[in-house]
């Protein structure tokens, strides 16, 4: 908004002289009841309408550029000041494209570990941490923003899964590309030069069964109990009748000896003769 002066009123009395500061352009202001009750300090009329009520805050280009460069988008500048987008983006448009080339730069930077920068490159040491993780190097999208003090963060961001993720470094432009610092835990994990440390890892869930169970069977009927068989009366077996023991014979008997006389006169051992 350009500021004007009062130079003094028009011959008819009815219009206010203005110039600006240079004195280059002059400018002429009705006089009205609105303008009158403004000088008073006093109320606007009744008859005023909301929309001229209404005083949209118009940003300055540099301001817009300011913005922009702190990390804002179009939309949120826009939305903020109450103007449309399409003004915004005109003085936005170069501060963009600047973001875009710090982002480039960051990534040919050698990040700083613990005992000083590394050969690497940021974007070789964070591409050879997502492909030991499993993840695609080439889905990954870079940012960046400058600060209150001059320095430029750099933002890094990728998808694992269905989990969106991102990373934040301090650029410093210098020799051989400048260097970058890890600002947060995701940052120091990529940069760390174990790389067999899952970022972020994620336990696993849990398998569901979601079957429905099967019903239970039927219940069997209880089996009829078995009839009992009644008790039948057998006469009882004639008993045998004990063998009587046949005589022993000894084990060795011995033959009888006849005697002398019945040898010579031929008589047997069992009283007969020859």
């Amino acid at each position: 908004m350009r500021e004007l002066k009062v130079v003094g009123l028009d011959v008819d009395g009815r219009r206010i002289i203005c110039e600006t500061d240079d004195s280059t352009e002059l400018f002429s202001l009705r006089v009205d009841d609105r303008l009158r009750a403004a000088a008073r300090g006093d109320r606007v009329a009744s008859n005023q309408t909301q929309m001229d009520l209404e005083v949209h805050s118009v940003l300055r280009p540099k301001e817009i550029q300011s913005k922009i460069r702190a990390g804002a988008s179009v939309e949120q500048v826009a939305a903020a000041a109450g103007v449309p987008i399409e003004r915004v983006q005109r003085f936005a448009h170069p501060v963009l494209l600047e973001r875009v080339r710090a982002a480039e730069l960051a990534t040919a930077a050698h990040p700083v570990l613990a005992d000083g920068p590394a050969v690497l490159t940021l974007l070789e040491t964070v591409s050879t941490a997502l492909v030991a993780r499993g993840l695609d190097p080439d889905a990954t999208s870079w940012d960046a923003w400058r600060n209150e003090d001059s320095r430029w963060t750099v933002q890094m961001s990728w998808k694992a899964g269905r989990s969106d993720n991102v990373a934040h470094f301090r650029f410093s432009p210098g020799a051989h590309g400048g260097t970058v610092t890890a600002s947060d835990d995701s940052a120091q994990e990529l940069i760390n030069p174990d790389f067999n440390r899952p970022l972020r890892p994620v336990a696993s869930l849990p398998q569901l069964d979601f079957e429905a169970p099967a019903p239970p069977p039927p219940p069997q009927p209880a089996p009829a109990p078995a009839p009992v068989a009644e008790p039948t009366l057998h006469e009882p077996e004639p008993v045998a009748e004990p063998t009587p023991a046949k005589p022993t014979r000894s084990r060795k008997a011995r033959p009888a000896v006849p005697a002398w006389e019945d040898v010579l006169l031929g008589v047997r051992s069992s009283g007969g003769q020859r």
